[in-house]
């Protein structure tokens, strides 16, 4: 189940609040996180952690998990994308070998042979 996108602000642009204010006034700081969904706690001026509503983590928790199954299906994708680029690499060897470049010059030097029929795209 995909969850609508979450976005983030750089750290810079957050509310921030010291983490003094936050053992003394933590209903305050408790506020400012239901008003701005995260708060930076920080010391010396220094950003030391960041506080986010319960609300905001369960929708993390639910893009990781989101993000998890994904991976989980294309991982479940990659043996058949192996098949295909072994095949791929396989073609593209022959390429590779000696005098190739000559052999499909040779092909179109030759007249094609369309066996007395005319042979047009679609669109004639």
């Amino acid at each position: 189940m995909l969850h609508a996108p979450i976005t983030f602000e750089p750290i810079t642009e957050l509310t921030r609040t010291t983490a003094s204010s936050v053992k003394e006034h933590w209903r305050k700081v408790m506020q400012e996180v239901r008003d701005q969904r995260m708060v930076v706690v920080t010391n010396h001026n220094e950003p030391q952690a960041v506080i986010i509503s319960a609300d905001q983590y369960r929708a993390l928790q639910a893009k990781v998990e989101d993000l998890e199954q994904s991976l989980l299906e294309l991982r479940s994708q990659a043996p058949a994308l192996d098949e295909l680029r072994q095949g791929f690499d396989e073609r593209l060897a022959v390429l590779q070998q000696a005098q190739a470049g000559e052999r499909a010059r040779d092909l179109l030097r030759r007249p094609a042979r369309l066996g007395g029929k005319l042979k047009a795209g679609t669109g004639y």
